[in-house]
C-alpha cells in the first residue's frame, strides 16, 4: 500500500495526542466519536472551517425515522447516554413526508391515512393500498432485523435495545421486495421510485430491493421525527455528547498533510508548528474529496484514498423568510416530482425541509437539495429555489437566498458505490494496520439513507474500540 510519509521537517514542531483522530464531522463519525468516547477514550474531530461554519440545518438529513420505542435512532442516542432532555427535543411527527406532483399532494406517514391517500389521489384502488401498506410494514420489520445482523453494520448493543413489543411479524415472503411493490402499477411506480430517490443517498444506482424495502416501510412504522429547535439539530446532539465525554473538535481553513510519526498516523496543518497525532485514525469524509485537499495529492497521497471522483454531487438551497409564508398543511419535510413521467434523478425529485430559524421564533430556514451532474450545479440550485418558491405563491419580497460556503473535502454527500458493491454486501472498515487507520465507506450503506449513517457509526465504534482496547 503506498502509506503515509513522516512530516517534511520535524524541527520544531509540536506532537499533541488523543486515542482518536476522527477527520470529517459527518454523522458516521459522530456516532463513532460517542461510542468511544463512552469508553474513555480521548476523541478529537477535525473538521473543515467551512463545512463547521455553514448553517447546521444544510447538514441534517431529509428524514430521521426510528425515533419511537424500539427504533434505531431511539437505539442509538440511548446507548450513548445522549440526555433526556436533549432526546425530548426530537419530536414525533404523524406525517413523514408530503410527495408534490403536478396534480397532488401525498401525505405519507400514518400507515392507514397512507393508504387513504393513494386511494383518494387515485394511484391504488383501496384493496391494493392496504395490501401494500401491510406487505411493505412486513418487509420494513424483516429487513430492520437484517440490518442488526449484518456485518457491515452490526449493532452490538443495539441489537437488544432496538427490540420492540409492537415489532411486525418478519415478512412470509422472506427479504427484499413484497410482490406488491415489486412489480407496481404505472400509476404507483413513480410514487414509489420517488420515495426511493429522496429517502436513499445514492445520486444515480438503484437501490437493492432489500435497501427500497426498508427505505418504504420505515416511514410507515409510525417513528418519524423532527428536531423542534434550531439548537436541537441531530449533529448539534452528538456534539454536546462528545464534548461532554471531553472530545474535541477543531477546524482546519487551508491545505494539510496525512503524516505518521513512530506508527502513530496524524495531520499536520500547513503554516502550523503543531502536528495532532492520534493511536488510530480514522476518515470520515469523501476519500476523493479528501484526496483532492491534500497539501501532497500532487505526489498521489495514500493509496486508501485512491477512487474514481464523483461526477454528480449535492446542490442545496438555503431560503429565509417569515413563517407566515409557509401554506396552511404543508408538512415539514416535502418531496417535489416535476414529471411522473420522466425518470427519478436530478432536479426531477426536490426535497424541501422546514427548520426553526436561529435568526428568531418568526422566521423559518427551508433547506431544498437534489444530487445533480457536477457540471450543472449552478443551474439545478436555480431550479431549486423555483420548486420551492412554486409551492409558497406569495413568498416574493419576504423569502430570501442565504449564501452557503463552499466546502472542499468534509462533504456530507457520500457518493455512489462501485459497481456490484454497496448494501447488502459487506464493508472494509480498517484499512491499514501499521500505522492504525479505519475508513467510514458511508457509500457501502448509502442505499438505506438515514439509518445506514447511524449503523455504520456505530459499527465503526465497535471495531475500532475493540482494536483500541
Amino acid at each position: 500500500m503506498r502509506g503515509m510519509r513522516a512530516p517534511n521537517s520535524t524541527a520544531g514542531l509540536r506532537a499533541r495526542r488523543w486515542d482518536a483522530i476522527i477527520l470529517g464531522g459527518a454523522l458516521p463519525g459522530l456516532i463513532a466519536a460517542a461510542r468511544l468516547g463512552m469508553d474513555g477514550q480521548r476523541i478529537l474531530v477535525v473538521e473543515e472551517e467551512g463545512a463547521m461554519r455553514q448553517h447546521p440545518a444544510l447538514r441534517e438529513p431529509f428524514h430521521l425515522t426510528g425515533c419511537g420505542s424500539g427504533g434505531i435512532l431511539d437505539a442509538c442516542l440511548r446507548a450513548l447516554t445522549v440526555p433526556l432532555i436533549d432526546r425530548k427535543k426530537i419530536e414525533a411527527d404523524p406525517v413523514a413526508y408530503q410527495l408534490v406532483f403536478p396534480h397532488a399532494r401525498m401525505d405519507v406517514g400514518d400507515p392507514q391515512a397512507t393508504a387513504d391517500e393513494l386511494v383518494c389521489w387515485g394511484f391504488a384502488k383501496p384493496e391494493e393500498a392496504r395490501e401494500l401498506v401491510r406487505a411493505l410494514l412486513e418487509a420494513a420489520a424483516a429487513e430492520r432485523a437484517a440490518m442488526l445482523e449484518a456485518s457491515v453494520v452490526r449493532a452490538g448493543g443495539l441489537r437488544a435495545l432496538a427490540r420492540g413489543a409492537t415489532t411486525p411479524r418478519p415478512a412470509r415472503h422472506g427479504r427484499g421486495l413484497p410482490l406488491e411493490v415489486a412489480a407496481p402499477s404505472p400509476a404507483l411506480a413513480p410514487v414509489l421510485d420517488a420515495q426511493v430517490r429522496a429517502l436513499s443517498q445514492l445520486s444515480e444506482s438503484t437501490p437493492p430491493p432489500e435497501a427500497r424495502a426498508r427505505l418504504l416501510g420505515s416511514v410507515l412504522e409510525g417513528s418519524s421525527a423532527f428536531l423542534s429547535t434550531a439548537e436541537g439539530e441531530l449533529r448539534g446532539l452528538l456534539r454536546r455528547r462528545i464534548q461532554a465525554l471531553f472530545g474535541e473538535f477543531r477546524q482546519v481553513s487551508g491545505r494539510f498533510q496525512l503524516v505518521v510519526m513512530g506508527n502513530a498516523p496524524g495531520i499536520a496543518v500547513e503554516g502550523s508548528h503543531d502536528v495532532w497525532l492520534g493511536r488510530v485514525l480514522i476518515v470520515n469524509a469523501p476519500r476523493s474529496a479528501l484526496a483532492a485537499a491534500l497539501a501532497d495529492s500532487a505526489g498521489g497521497g495514500p493509496s486508501f484514498l485512491d477512487g474514481t471522483p464523483p461526477t454528480r454531487r449535492r446542490a442545496r438551497v438555503l431560503l429565509r423568510g417569515r413563517r407566515s409564508v409557509l401554506p396552511e398543511g404543508m408538512a415539514r419535510r416535502v418531496v417535489c416530482v416535476g414529471d411522473l413521467r420522466q425518470p427519478m434523478e436530478g432536479t426531477n425529485v426536490i426535497t424541501l425541509c422546514v427548520h426553526p430559524s436561529p435568526q428568531g421564533s418568526d422566521l423559518v430556514d427551508l433547506v431544498g437539495s437534489s444530487i445533480v451532474p457536477e457540471a450543472s450545479t449552478s443551474a439545478a440550485e436555480d431550479q431549486i429555489e423555483a420548486a420551492a418558491r412554486a409551492l409558497m405563491p406569495f413568498s416574493e419580497g419576504v423569502l430570501r437566498r442565504e449564501p452557503i460556503r463552499a466546502v472542499q473535502w468534509d462533504e456530507d454527500w457520500p457518493g455512489d458505490p462501485a459497481p456490484g458493491e454497496g448494501w447488502p454486501g459487506d464493508a472494509e472498515i480498517r484499512v491499514s494496520s501499521r500505522p492504525p487507520i479505519y475508513v467510514l465507506p458511508r457509500e457501502s450503506v448509502a442505499s438505506l439513507g438515514f439509518e445506514g449513517d447511524v449503523l455504520l457509526g456505530w459499527r465503526a465504534g465497535d471495531v475500532i474500540r475493540a482494536d483500541v482496547a
